[in-house]
């Protein structure tokens, strides 16, 4: 592992030791903003994310949500917002959320750190933006 990885890795590590069930992704933004990530790009149903943080990327393989040739769904606004939703308040789990997001036509979403927003993206042009709440954590 790289002096990069062990970096991100440790930083979820912690993040997700004191991220509460409610409302967590805050705190979980915060902690990987400390740790020097600037964005974070997901892409659905893949599950790859990549992080850029000053110090150079870092991708991260999750399991994918599915296998072989599918159609898209359609890009469904108030789908995904009930997902978004369904999660902050701790009613779902990661992976629910990211196959809710799916099944709401998101194929991919960017969280920007430095400015606290979140901009998912249907896969004719269609995105929604989401802004979280500043959190103060201290390590």
């Amino acid at each position: 592992m790289s002096e990069l990885t062990t970096k991100l890795i440790e930083a979820q590590k912690f993040a997700m030791s004191i991220r509460p069930k409610v409302g967590g992704f805050p705190v979980l933004a915060e902690v990987l903003r400390q740790a020097g990530v600037h964005l974070n790009r997901w892409t659905l149903p893949s599950c790859q994310s990549v992080y850029y943080m000053k110090d150079g990327s870092v991708v991260q393989q999750g399991t994918p949500l599915v296998n072989g040739v599918l159609e898209i769904p359609k890009f469904d606004r108030e789908a995904l917002i009930k997902a978004l939703r369904t999660d902050q308040e701790g009613f779902s789990t990661f992976p629910e959320f990211l196959k809710a997001a799916w099944e709401a036509g998101t194929i991919g979403y960017d969280v920007d750190f430095a400015v606290r927003k979140v901009v998912y993206y249907g896969v004719n042009g269609e995105s929604y933006l989401e802004e979280y709440p500043a959190v103060v954590v201290n390590r």
